[in-house]
């Protein structure tokens, strides 16, 4: 095992540790922060198998052709549109977000698009609005969509020329 293995091997062991020894002492916050460990873990567990597996359909169903076309550097505004309709029925959240940003990137989406659909993930998911929409009321997730949005945007655009200016690549991609 090479240094950064070993380091990594460490956080684990002495996180474990930590938690273990709260239980045993009963120190509460280190026993709230193993229950929401769990919690967390159990969320994990429910939703990652099925979305990789849709996303492993995704990438065997839809050609790179498609993907280009729809969400490519010459998509144009209608990339940016479709990856808002995208990520407003993504289940999951950013567990699910970043490797289906992953596939589009590695099947020719543009960055742009790409930063656009992980933002508006965040912002615009259909069950997420629907919740607020019953709790805040239509004018204030109206209001909240109406500033958020242009803002991924904007800022999804800038960032995605600014880095193909730069050259940049996504590692792993």
């Amino acid at each position: 095992m090479n240094r950064r293995s070993w380091i990594k091997l460490a956080v684990l062991v002495g996180y474990l540790a930590f938690i273990a020894t709260s239980a045993a002492t009963g120190f509460s916050p280190g026993k709230q922060i193993g229950s929401n460990f769990i919690y967390f873990w159990a969320d994990l567990i429910k939703v990652l198998p099925f979305a990789f597996v849709l996303i492993g359909l995704f990438e065997v169903w839809v050609d790179r052709q498609t993907v280009e076309r729809h969400l490519g550097a010459e998509s144009g505004a209608g990339g940016y549109l479709w990856a808002i309709v995208l990520s407003g029925i993504t289940v999951g959240g950013v567990f699910v977000a970043f490797p289906v940003a992953h596939s589009l990137h590695k099947k020719g989406a543009a960055l742009g698009v790409i930063f656009t659909y992980i933002g508006a993930s965040a912002v615009c998911r259909i069950p997420m609005n629907l919740f607020e929409l019953s709790f805040m009321g239509p004018k204030f997730t109206a209001i909240r969509l109406a500033v958020s949005l242009p803002l991924v945007i904007l800022s999804s655009a800038m960032l995605g020329r600014y880095l193909e200016k730069q050259n940049y690549q996504i590692q792993g991609g």
